[in-house]
């Protein structure tokens, strides 16, 4: 019997495959929860009248910490599951502000695919990811260097 949810092989990302996530909506609670659970509490994320009266930023604030791992469990609940070994690098720039209430998702291009040498019935995949919001700004782009395993095994 077939397992549903199972992420994909090194095989099944070849240079240029595009694909997109689902969406995910920010909230209030996952904002407060994330920062408390992280210690995050600047004023950026904790204190509303900062926001209204000093910052240039208005609204309720996420950190791109927060937005950036849900990008990440957006991409793993669709994409890893048995197959992803490895997270081993990556950069990340912040495009725009999240605010709760937002809605984002990960479009996601394969830019390098290879064997890794030194580990076999692996591959090196690196991705560039492009979070965006509902109304197609994008937030965050980062391109993670991760370990697949391959659907064959090595002979």
């Amino acid at each position: 019997m077939e397992t549903v949810g199972i992420g994909f092989h090194f095989e099944d990302v070849p240079v240029g495959r595009q694909f997109r996530t689902i969406g995910r909506t920010v909230t209030e609670a996952d904002i407060v929860n994330f920062v408390n659970c992280t210690g995050m509490v600047e004023v950026l994320f904790t204190n509303i009248e900062f926001l209204r009266s000093e910052s240039d930023i208005k609204g309720r604030l996420a950190p791109a910490a927060l937005v950036y791992t849900f990008a990440e469990g957006l991409l793993v609940q669709a994409t890893m599951q048995h197959t992803g070994y490895a997270f081993l690098n990556m950069q990340l720039d912040v495009k725009s502000p999240v605010f709760a209430g937002d809605t984002i998702h990960v479009e996601c291009e394969v830019t390098e695919a290879r064997l890794s040498q030194s580990k076999p019935g692996r591959g090196l995949v690196r991705t560039s990811n492009r979070v965006v919001k509902q109304d197609g700004t994008v937030a965050l782009v980062y391109t993670p260097l991760r370990m697949l395993k391959c659907k064959q095994k090595p002979a």
